[in-house]
């Protein structure tokens, strides 16, 4: 086999090749027995048509097109492997010649794994870590905090909900995140007012009530457990914005040629969450993009600089995980993936297993970065 390797840009490769007659011609039998095993033919049974009357009923270029298939798929993987190519895309396959007993000559168009130059991030992490002010630490939560979130509490238990001005507060909301700030704005102020419940209106703040949200034994103790999630969201927002800023200082600083395999695959993310969260509200996507005036095009092109961000952080953080050497634990992702199935029953064991590996791996990263104090 003939190769040639073109490199394109946007971490692009293009492969141009030739297989030679005599290999591709062996291909033959194999592609005209595999269409025998689906064509129907009257008086045959599947499977069992003999070879002269395939030959006579199957158009020439229906098996040259098998053999092609064939030779492609068995050939592709060794192409990549001889050629230390780091695909991360399906191919696109545009064959150049076709035909019996002449070499197979194709083009196969791929993305790979980008080249990148990573900043210190040790260093990174080590400056954002020490410039975390004494007074952002304090996580203790304040009485205010406890009676707001106590309010919050009593608000959602009221008898009087207006679910019509919640699913617009939702709407508002998502308006803003794709840049309606002034109509979102003007949504959500309405909203608040329309949605205004009265002191007499709440349930009363008692034994009775905490122990009707859960295993709570009187207000002293719900107030207790209340002051320690408190605490812990605290701590998890304190960590959760040191290592945002650590990561966004990392890709600021790396160079990286994006594919735009990559980025396409997180806009299709994206997406699919932002139909979710839509379709939870009781809403159909199709209604909330005509609400905002918008199509799923526009929707994509405003998210594109987010995707690309996305895109980014998952090529950094693979890339620290293999300068450190950084692997899951085989246990933590067998009882990961043993939750996922579970849950997911359609879910595919495989695609289980890598997320369940990428997520662990992940994590560890931050923690690894977390230590660099």
């Amino acid at each position: 086999m003939q190769i040639k390797i073109n490199k394109l840009p946007k971490s692009e490769v293009e492969i141009e090749g030739e297989l030679s007659a005599d290999v591709f011609e062996t291909y033959f039998n194999k592609a005209l027995k595999a269409i025998g095993e689906h064509v129907e033919i009257d008086g045959f049974r599947k499977g069992k048509i003999p070879e002269n009357v395939l030959l006579s009923k199957v158009p020439e270029a229906q098996i040259l097109g098998e053999m092609a298939e064939m030779a492609l798929s068995e050939h592709y993987p060794k192409i990549l492997e001889d050629e230390k190519i780091d695909a991360i895309s399906r191919p696109e396959i545009s064959i150049t010649k076709l035909a019996r007993n002449n070499p197979l000559e194709f083009k196969i168009k791929t993305a790979v794994m980008p080249e990148m130059t990573l900043p210190n991030y040790k260093d990174i992490a080590k400056k954002v870590l020490s410039d975390i002010k004494e007074e952002d630490k304090k996580v203790e939560p304040t009485e205010k905090e406890v009676e707001d979130t106590i309010m919050d509490i009593r608000k959602s238990r009221a008898p009087k909900i207006h679910m019509a001005a919640a699913s617009s507060e939702a709407l508002a909301k998502e308006e803003k995140t794709s840049h309606e700030h002034k109509e979102g704005e003007a949504c959500d102020h309405e909203d608040h007012k329309e949605k205004e419940i009265k002191e007499e209106e709440l349930p009363p703040f008692n034994d009775e009530f905490v122990q009707a949200l859960g295993p709570f034994k009187d207000i002293t103790d719900f107030k207790d457990k209340l002051k320690e999630n408190i605490k812990l969201e605290k701590e998890n927002q304190l960590k959760e914005k040191a290592r945002l800023k650590i990561v966004e200082k990392i890709i600021d600083d790396t160079k990286v040629e994006l594919p735009d395999i990559l980025v396409e695959v997180e806009l299709d993310k994206i997406l699919y969450r932002m139909e979710s969260d839509i379709t939870q509200m009781g809403l159909k996507f199709e209604d909330y993009l005509k609400h905002l005036n918008k199509t799923v095009e526009e929707i994509r092109k405003e998210f594109r600089n987010d995707a690309e961000k996305k895109a980014k952080l998952a090529l950094v953080l693979n890339k620290i995980a293999v300068n450190e050497k950084i692997e899951a634990d085989k246990e933590q992702v067998a009882k990961e993936v043993a939750m996922i199935l579970e849950h997911y029953k359609d879910a595919d064991p495989e695609r289980a297993q890598m997320h369940a590996e990428n997520v662990l791996v992940n994590e560890k990263v931050f923690q690894f970065l977390e230590e660099q104090k």
